[in-house]
């Protein structure tokens, strides 16, 4: 929750300059085409032509660097103002070489989608955004040639992974599905359940009163689920990361949180103590395995590192609270 607030000191893309732009546009270049370098260097022993593919891409973005920096010298001069992804609030950030190691070629592959992808929408967007027709027309021409990459990245599964048959558009909806609801509402999930455990059941032991507990448990549920809805949807607007409309994932993310939180404040409208608090305990073993599955399921995240993450992160934190109420 905190992380997401300090994303908003990041650039809008509304906020950049024509210049601004194009330096973004160049330093985005610069980097697929690194990436893709790396994709070629992992797959050449095992996917050779696959290999060949990622290379042919780096160099094409190699030449859509270029060009832009012959565009930004025609009409800025020669200083590029230095510009990231990582600057600006929407875009889908690239991951660091040693993340991507040891990938299979179907991630690979997906993840190479999700580039093109983003790289598309921001051309779009900022051919939208310029006024100058020069560059207005080569900004075009770039959105169209990476959508031809999006299309050859989508095809490389199907070429080189014996048997598998995927429907575009339905894979399309699913990934769609996923960044704008399963994605928010994971955080949320996570974030109302295991970061209201302490508040709830300290609350709950230090004074043994049900009534009071669950007072505690409303107020942090559904004050937790309006900070992190506000938040979700104000940091990304959604027109470059392609994660959809940042109203449907903060109502995501904050009814998922607020949900999270009220799962084991509930139970204390039950009047006897011991019978809400065992109560209590049941749900949050319930809503720990679920994300668990959740981020296996959805976010191809390990069966056994996401109950250790989450089921045994999610114990310290409700044994901190019992504790800290018996304190």
């Amino acid at each position: 929750m905190f992380r997401s607030l300090f994303s908003m000191a990041k650039r809008s893309f509304d906020s950049l300059s024509e210049q601004e732009i194009l330096a973004l546009a160049i330093s985005s270049e610069e980097d697929d085409a690194r990436i893709y370098l790396a994709y070629a260097d992992q797959l050449r022993a095992q996917y050779p032509q696959s290999a060949k593919v990622f290379e042919d891409m780096a160099e094409v973005e190699q030449t859509h660097r270029n060009m832009l920096i012959d565009m930004h010298r025609q009409r800025f001069g020669e200083r590029i103002p230095l510009i990231r992804r990582e600057h600006v609030t929407g875009f889908y950030e690239r991951k660091p070489d040693w993340l991507r190691a040891n990938q299979s070629l179907e991630q690979i592959r997906a993840e190479a989608g999700k580039m093109e992808e983003g790289a598309y929408r921001f051309y779009v967007e900022a051919e939208k955004r310029t006024s100058d027709a020069s560059t207005r027309k080569l900004l075009g021409d770039l959105a169209l040639a990476e959508q031809g990459h999006e299309e050859i990245a989508a095809k490389l599964g199907e070429k080189h992974v014996p048997g598998e048959v995927k429907a575009e558009e339905n894979e399309t909806a699913r990934r769609q599905f996923i960044l704008t609801y399963v994605q928010p509402g994971l955080a949320g999930l996570m974030d109302g359940s295991v970061s209201t455990l302490a508040p709830i059941f300290a609350a709950a032991f230090a004074t043994g009163d049900t009534w009071q507990t669950f007072l505690v448990g409303l107020s942090a549920s559904v004050g937790a689920g309006i900070s992190m809805g506000f938040t979700e949807a104000a940091h990304d607007d959604g027109k470059i990361s392609g994660r959809g409309s940042p109203i449907k994932r903060g109502f995501a993310s904050g009814i998922m949180t607020a949900l999270g939180g009220l799962g084991h404040a509930l139970p204390y409208l039950i009047p006897h103590f011991w019978t809400a608090t065992l109560t209590a305990a049941v749900v949050v073993f319930f809503e720990l395995w679920a994300i668990a599955f959740i981020q296996n399921r959805y976010m191809e995240t390990p069966f056994l590192r996401a109950v250790l993450q989450v089921v045994f992160g999610g114990s310290l934190v409700l044994a901190a609270g019992i504790l800290i109420g018996n304190g």
